[in-house]
């Protein structure tokens, strides 16, 4: 088989062996500097990381987040086992938890709310106006030894709760147990929280009151982010037992003890150069993107399994194929000139390859999200490392590789095994004629049709009620579900912030009036449970002010009515800020999932639309004067009444800006990365057929992934989006090593069945085994704590084996009916 020789192979081939043990001591110090670097490395997650902050929803959360709060909240839930809060313990256990929370260095104390906090307050009406204060009376003392209540006090604590409005919120609605709703402290650029150990305090807190009498249930980003890091250390176990598979099959592949151990020993150079650059470049890893080291472990082999199987043609046959009379006749060479040979065979492929890989990785970071861009980050410098340590070290490695006494035994095998019948080749070449081909080619349009109308069903968001990326059965996810029972509200929620002019809620009724109605609106839509707006405790208080009588429970167009029964309220309450030009409408859902978001953020825009409310997209107050000055200046009168409706804040209303973010950054992303497989295939093949042959299998793999994801209910999120891209560019492997040998025996003058037969008996077994392990190794992360963990495993071995066959059945379907290589006519024999 003819051997690439040009001047630039010769060139290359003289750079790499010419210093072999340079090489090896290089990469030996590389690696060992490198493992000093990724043992510094950190787990480090961040909410913002995960936020798409040039978002139109998210300028408003940056804008308000230290007025309001953003949408990093905690809750802690104590429940009595008995079902009865009302006891001396009970709230001695609620008040220290509370203050043991408040002393928490991650949350702002300013925004800690329960029973025990001072921002709780009630207000009733009384024969003299109003009268209000603690729900908890400043008498009853439950932390202060030998404190005993009477039922006088649970009375009043219970009247006080109800006049409060906040039984469903802070209580339970069956008074078994009440909440503490704690605010942790904005980041910023010098401030970063850490998520693990604000979780690892929160669990601490658990443990400490937690037991025969009490259940503690706490949910919230920081608790996710503690699970998630705590069940991603199993990633380090699962990466482990992916290894040794890899190597034991790579074992029964090659025959070779040293020939599998350099392939590992390849791969997990370029993870610990990976790992060791992200520590070089300031980058921690988060666990969402902890399965990339896996990633590129698994792209090093896939290519390392290519360099053995043509370095063992070459060691033991020259390179020769053919049936076990042509092997026999064949003469073998040197480890160095096999290693020579194979270097120069794959150096242009492998490349490529490579190249599309990493390419393709690097579109990602057109998508704004920190998280998305760090494994784009991640994964492109991992594929680069693994062009040096496949492409330079281990064909070093196999120069110094010999079989000693067993190279004729092993080459007798190798005969043997060549001279039985291959019945599987032979099926599989067919597809290569024109009647297998047709069939096949009409199979994957089918294939196509079918998995375009399941990948409609993909749902863009959360597709279920707990948080996906851990299992139903985790203790978050029974917390999360405990607190949804007990209480009328949960985390899952959207804040709507009305923007006006200053002191709209005490001089501007029609503001009032058409906030009053937008709460009234959003109370209703299918997914809303709760809603909390000014003007609805402004009707309250102002029918406290009329004896309260019901009817009096509107509100008030007369200006010094309604800043009666406005100015009561503080910004603690967090239902205005300082001067009123901006009162949040805070929208409690029922769920997080993508069509409740969905179907809330669309009324929202509704609304805004048929009642004119105006949408800058930014803040009101600025524009408000500028376009005051324009139509002063015009001798016009300015409507002080206008209104700005901007969403959102909350972590629901973050929700919505990621997944919209997604939606609007899928198919760019996907264009991209197959735009970078067109580019660098039409380069290297210059030929647009030969091109489309080898990335329509990628495709149509790719909507059968997304179909995939529809039926087993997998959402297209933050963590799931990069997959179809790892996808394409680890699927795209087989088909430019396929191609490659093709086209080798095609420009020697063979028919397209002989090159494609010739083909598989050279490269055929190791794209197979390559596929096999690989889906084999990410399948035993199924067993995995996190579910999103076992999704991707999945996923990514739905992707390896598909991939695989689109190469081996469609791609030689495709060059039979679209090249001039499946019209020509077979050479005469």
């Amino acid at each position: 088989m003819s051997v690439p020789d040009s001047a630039f192979h010769r060139l290359a081939e003289k750079l790499v062996f010419g210093q072999r043990r340079l090489i090896l001591v290089l990469f030996v110090l590389g690696t060992i500097l490198m493992a000093y670097f990724a043992a510094q490395l950190r787990v480090e997650a961040g909410f913002k990381k995960q936020i798409p902050l040039h978002h139109e929803y998210m300028q408003t959360f940056l804008d308000y987040e230290r007025e309001f709060g953003g949408a990093n909240r905690v809750l802690v839930a104590v429940i009595a086992k008995d079902g009865n809060m009302f006891s001396v313990d009970f709230m001695r256990t609620m008040e220290e938890m509370t203050k043991d929370v408040i002393a928490l260095d991650a949350t702002d104390d300013s925004r800690v709310s329960s029973i025990f906090t001072p921002n709780v307050r009630f207000v009733e009406v009384v024969e003299d106006g109003f009268a209000g204060g603690n729900v908890i009376p400043q008498e009853f003392t439950p932390s202060l030894p030998g404190f005993e209540a009477s039922e006088e006090h649970f009375a009043t604590i219970r009247n006080n709760i109800v006049k409060a409005n906040i039984v469903g919120r802070l209580v339970a609605k069956d008074y078994s147990g009440a909440m503490i709703w704690a605010e942790l402290v904005p980041e910023d650029v010098n401030r970063n929280l850490d998520y693990q150990q604000v979780a690892a305090n929160l669990e601490a807190l658990r443990q400490k009151y937690e037991g025969d009498k009490y259940d503690i249930h706490i949910i919230g980003f920081a608790k996710i982010v503690g699970d998630i890091a705590d069940g991603a250390k199993s990633v380090v176990m699962f990466f482990g037992i992916a290894i040794v598979l890899t190597f034991i099959l790579l074992l029964l592949y090659s025959g070779s003890f040293r020939l599998a151990s350099w392939t590992v020993l390849a791969a997990i150079t370029a993870t610990i150069w990976m790992l060791g650059a992200l520590r070089l470049m300031g980058f921690g890893i988060d666990p969402m993107n902890i399965l990339t080291p896996f990633l590129v472990f698994a792209i090093g082999v896939s290519h390392g399994v290519q360099m053995i199987n043509s370095w063992l043609a070459e060691r033991l046959f020259g390179g020769v194929e053919g049936d076990a009379k042509t092997l026999e006749a064949s003469t073998g060479v040197y480890s160095l000139e096999a290693a020579k040979r194979t270097f120069r065979r794959l150096l242009v492929p492998g490349s490529i390859a490579l190249l599309s890989d990493c390419i393709g990785f690097i579109t990602i970071l057109f998508i704004n999200i920190r998280i998305i861009q760090e494994l784009a980050i991640t994964a492109s410098v991992g594929v680069a490392v693994i062009i040096l340590t496949n492409l330079i070290l281990l064909p070093v490695l196999l120069s110094m590789t010999g079989f000693g006494k067993r190279y004729r035994a092993y080459r007798e095998k190798r005969i043997r095994r060549e001279g039985r019948p291959h019945p599987f080749w032979n099926a599989l070449s067919s597809f290569s004629k024109p009647v297998p081909a047709v069939i096949a080619v009409l199979i994957g349009i089918g294939l196509a049709v079918w998995g375009s109308h399941e990948a409609k069903n993909m749902k863009i968001g959360d597709s279920e009620a707990g948080v996906p990326e851990l299992r139903q059965d985790a203790r978050f996810n029974q917390d999360a579900r405990a607190i949804s029972e007990r209480f009328g509200l949960g985390i899952d929620a959207i804040n709507v912030i009305v923007e006006a002019r200053p002191d709209a809620c005490t001089l501007s009724s029609q503001v009032m009036q058409l906030v009053d109605r937008f709460s009234w609106h959003m109370a209703n839509v299918e997914g809303v449970q709760q809603v909390i707006s000014l003007p609805m405790a402004a009707k309250i208080v102002n029918a406290g002010w009329n004896e309260g009588n019901i009817r009096w429970r509107v509100l008030p167009r007369n200006p010094d009515s309604l800043r009666v029964a406005t100015q009561g309220f503080e910004t603690d309450s967090g239902l205005l800020n300082s001067d009123c030009s901006a009162m949040p409408v805070m929208l409690f859902l029922t769920d997080h999932k993508a069509e409740t978001i969905d179907r809330v953020i669309n009324a929202v825009k509704e609304f805004r639309a048929a009642n004119d409310a105006w949408h800058p997209g930014v803040n009101l107050r600025v524009q408000l004067s500028e376009e005051a000055e324009k139509v002063l200046a015009d001798g016009g009168e300015f409507d002080s009444d206008a209104v700005n409706l901007r969403l959102a804040t909350g972590n629901a209303g973050v929700m919505a800006a990621t997944n919209e973010e997604v939606k609007a950054e899928q198919f760019p992303m996907m264009m991209w990365v197959y735009l970078a497989v067109i580019v660098l295939c039409l380069l290297t093949y210059r030929s647009i057929m030969a091109t489309v042959c080898i990335v329509a299998p990628l495709a149509l793999v790719s909507v059968l992934a997304n179909a995939l994801m529809a039926n087993m209910n997998i959402g297209l999120k933050v963590n799931t989006l990069p997959v179809a891209a790892l996808g394409v560019g680890i699927g795209v492997d087989y088909a430019i090593y396929i191609y490659s040998r093709m086209k080798e025996f095609l420009d020697q003058g063979e028919s397209l069945h002989e090159a494609y037969y010739k083909a598989l008996r050279l490269t055929g077994t190791a794209v197979l085994f390559t596929a096999v392990t690989l889906a084999v190794g990410v399948g035993t992360w199924i067993f995995s704590e996190l579910k999103f963990q076992a999704d991707m495993g999945i996923l990514l071995s739905f992707m390896f084996v598909m991939n695989m066959i689109g190469a081996l059945i469609l791609l030689p379907a495709l060059l039979r009916l679209l090249t001039k290589a499946g019209w020509s006519k077979p050479k005469a024999a």
